[in-house]
């Protein structure tokens, strides 16, 4: 045998020996989280103008506010600093105080989070024309930056609940001046925020891509990077998730879903808050809901318990009024009608159609809203009334509301659990579409706006909860809206995933990714 062989063989034995003594290193934890969304594509990342479930959890992943609601929570009590470190208010608490956390940065190298960057998030926040949500910012008198790290808020009056205005939702989120000023109007699909994942790519309709943001003030996210991907289709969320394509998905809300749900192996169902509020919106500025007679006759046509049933009752409720039961200053009794369709065939016959009528509704075509659209459409019909759907993509479907295209609207929303948040956005004549603050008042409604000024400003808590379940009564007795259901959130998830605390509430409408989740080695 040749020395060169020689060498090679003992070469080969030496790798052999090595490689039979020493011990494999163990299968690293998975860092890859990958999310199955109830969505066909992204909508806008600006959060201040971000309504969809969709948008709204991705956001509460990018951004993060003065205050925020400890993770798993939507119960006010557990509000705790964010951005800030501390705050205090005077006695009569018009003027509120904020102390940041020095050393916060910015996602993709903007720098330090600044009191700059506070007021202009605010300021914007209170500005009808960028922002979706300025009407809650309404007593903010100024906001001004006492030095980088401070911030005073002055009010022009009390506010129910002021640190809700400053939480990790809605206008509360904080944005960075510089990316927005930069970005223009590409900030609302490639947005900047100092939460623990930062956007890193979109495919238009297929996924959007967050990596972890590793300058994150309270530490770098387990997880490394998140696949948000767009499937829109119950079944294909589904399938991805059985298949093991997806880590966690979007549930369907009825039984047959979670009894399929609790029958995967190795699933995990969370069933958590806010519940949201579906309501029929009628537009009194448009034929025939200009006759209270036939709003009145579709109060009496809906059969609110029949959808909640279909849903399930482990996450479906009958609402109670027009504003979500978990609200301060709930109004358990606002006279909503009961269920009578022969009193709604009569009440039509008095506002002169005798044989029926035919709505127009543009219907979104998510899962949740299609399967409650139809079941309407039968109790409609039971009473002379044709609803005539027309279901498009979801994201369509808000723009299209947004624009008055469509008479009646089937809304589901949760606001910040305080009655003065839902009853401004949804009943307040200045937050009706069209008008400078719209949001989302589809109704037009305007019965209860003395009601709803004179609460904000009333100091007398008794008197103020007195004078919200007044602003339910008429908006009731109008027919504004017809609430019918109350609807929790419901996600899967493979037991693997771990998110790092008890889930039991998101007011993003989605799981809250912090960097506390963790796939289980």
């Amino acid at each position: 045998m040749s020395h060169s062989r020689r060498l090679i063989l003992g070469a080969v034995a030496a790798l052999l020996a090595c490689t039979a003594f020493t011990a494999l290193p163990a299968e690293a934890a998975k860092t890859e989280l990958r999310v199955g969304a109830a969505s066909a594509d992204v909508g806008n990342l600006d959060p201040h103008f971000s309504s969809s479930t969709s948008d709204r959890t991705i956001v509460a992943w990018v951004y993060g506010a003065l205050v925020r609601f400890a993770p798993g929570s939507t119960d006010p009590s557990t509000i705790e600093g964010d951005l800030a470190e501390s705050w205090e208010a005077t006695d009569n608490n018009l003027v509120w105080t904020f102390k940041l956390r020095k050393g916060v940065q910015w996602q993709h190298g903007y720098g330090e989070v600044t009191a700059d960057d506070v007021v202009f998030s605010l300021q914007k926040s209170a500005d009808a024309k960028r922002s979706a949500y300025a009407s809650d910012y309404s007593a903010f008198k100024t906001v001004e930056a006492v030095d980088p790290s401070t911030v005073r808020i002055t009010l022009s009056n009390q506010v129910p609940s002021m640190l809700g205005l400053l939480t990790n939702y809605a206008g509360g989120f904080i944005i960075c001046r510089k990316a927005y000023e930069e970005r223009g109007e590409g900030f609302t699909r490639n947005p900047v925020g100092f939460g623990p994942f930062q956007l890193e790519s979109t495919e238009p309709g297929v996924a959007i891509n967050f990596k972890a943001h590793d300058g994150y003030f309270r530490g770098k996210p387990k997880i490394e990077k998140i696949i948000y991907r767009f499937l829109n289709a119950a079944a294909g969320r589904d399938l991805a998730f059985a298949s093991g394509e997806v880590d966690v998905v979007a549930g369907t809300i009825d039984q047959r879903w979670l009894q399929r749900m609790k029958a995967t192996p190795g699933a995990i169902v969370d069933i958590f808050d806010p519940a949201e509020l579906s309501v029929l919106h009628l537009n009194r500025n448009q034929k025939p809901f200009d006759n209270i007679k036939v709003r009145q006759a579709i109060a009496y046509a809906v059969d609110p318990a029949q959808i909640a049933q279909f849903r399930g009752a482990e996450f479906t409720r009958v609402s109670k009024s027009v504003i979500p039961s978990n609200n301060l200053g709930l109004n358990p009794e606002p006279g909503l009608l009961p269920h009578d369709p022969a009193k709604a065939k009569a009440l039509l016959a008095e506002a002169g159609f005798p044989d029926g009528i035919t709505i127009k509704m543009i219907s979104s075509q998510l899962p949740s809203y299609a399967q409650t659209d139809q079941i309407l459409q039968a109790q409609l019909a039971k009473s002379g009334i044709k609803l005539d759907l027309q279901p498009v993509e979801h994201a369509t479907w808000h723009q299209m509301i947004r624009k008055d295209l469509s008479p009646i609207v089937d809304y589901s929303a949760a606001r910040f659990p305080v009655a003065n948040t839902y009853l401004t956005q949804f009943y307040y004549s200045k937050s009706a579409i069209g008008q400078p603050g719209q949001v989302t008042n589809f109704s037009h409604c305007d019965v209860a706006d003395k009601q709803i000024e004179a609460a904000r400003t009333e100091t007398d808590p008794k008197k103020q909860v007195e004078l919200w379940q007044e602003a339910q009564k008429l908006i009731v007795a109008d027919f504004c809206a017809v609430p019918l259901t109350e609807t929790a959130q419901a996600w899967a998830r493979t037991d693997k995933l771990e998110w790092g605390f008890d889930l039991k509430g998101s007011l993003s409408l989605g799981p809250l990714v912090t960097e506390q989740a963790h796939f289980k080695d």
